[in-house]
């Protein structure tokens, strides 16, 4: 059986023990940045494969620097929690792993500095977070994604992601799937929780770092495989909502999204209304690379169990 485990306060603990206090500077405030790393299980190797974990320790630490959050484990030392996590949970499905770090002082005050700060690993069992078979409708959100200059738009800030959720919401309180969100200017950013891709006149086009997007390692992955794979050159530029509309393919990217084709935008078909030609290989294909069935991409994965196949 499962026996789901954490990092917290420098232990290795059950999960149901980690525990904060409602003081909390983190909670209170959303003063934390965070990661979210796929852990994937193959059924025929008994094998659970973590994908591109150190990519993402790299980011959670580059965030940490951007919020003034430090952090007083090395990329090692976390990498190695993340992977001991993991193995100690003991989960024979498709995981989440999430570590954290967070301003731990309990006190009341709006401020950045002079303040403690504690890092934690936790993991759950976690789906598919959007439904890869049937694609996903999307409606444009009212919300507009955060400036740069509001909220560091390229670190993953805890607090960041309320307005996140209100564009989700909204999309689903309206009958859809998901929302794109546009940038201050009108442009279009991101979904509330993947990047955003359109294939149009024979190449894929995705949004700069410089329209607020989170600078996304499932994308950049995804981008690799088409290249490499399909020959596809990659534009990355500003994209206007109606462009959206005339695109003949159109994708989302993500840790918890995978990689899932868009059917539809604001009531309006992306193509014919079903999976393009190119959505449907790259995302077979980058299934089979994070399950371990593509040798040439086994650098982008970690297997947790050791020696033989694991028993289920």
């Amino acid at each position: 059986m499962p026996t789901p485990t954490a990092f917290f306060q420098g232990q290795y603990v059950p999960l149901e023990d980690a525990k904060i206090g409602v003081m909390t500077h983190a909670f209170n405030y959303g003063t934390a940045v965070f990661e979210g790393v796929r852990g994937n299980w193959n059924d025929e190797e008994g094998q659970l494969y973590l994908f591109r974990v150190r990519d993402h320790i790299r980011r959670v630490l580059e965030s940490s620097k951007i919020m003034r959050l430090g952090v007083q484990y090395s990329e090692d030392e976390i990498v190695t929690t993340v992977e001991r996590v993991a193995e100690m949970s003991g989960f024979r499905e498709d995981v989440y792993i999430r570590p954290l770090v967070y301003k731990s002082d309990e006190v009341v005050g709006l401020r950045m500095h002079n303040l403690a700060e504690d890092f934690l690993v936790f993991v759950t069992p976690f789906g598919a977070y959007l439904d890869p078979e049937a694609g996903v409708r999307c409606v444009t959100s009212s919300w507009r994604r955060v400036d740069d200059t509001m909220i560091p738009a390229r670190a993953k800030v805890t607090g960041l992601y309320v307005n996140n959720a209100m564009a989700k919401t909204e999309a689903e309180l309206n009958g859809v799937d998901e929302a794109i969100m546009l940038n201050q200017d009108g442009h279009v950013s991101e979904g509330s929780g993947e990047n955003i891709v359109m294939m149009r006149h024979g190449r894929l086009v995705t949004p700069p770092p410089s329209d607020n997007i989170l600078e996304g390692i499932t994308l950049e992955t995804a981008l690799e495989i088409a290249k490499r794979e399909l020959g596809l050159e990659v534009e990355r530029r500003t994209i206007d909502r109606s462009e959206l509309y005339i695109a003949d393919e159109v994708f989302m990217t993500g840790t918890a999204a995978h990689v899932t084709p868009v059917t539809e935008i604001d009531r309006i078909p992306i193509g014919d209304g079903e999976f393009g030609e190119v959505s449907r290989l790259l995302q077979r294909r980058y299934f089979e690379a994070i399950t371990g069935r593509i040798p040439e991409y086994a650098d982008w994965l970690t297997p947790v169990y050791t020696g033989a196949a694991v028993e289920a």
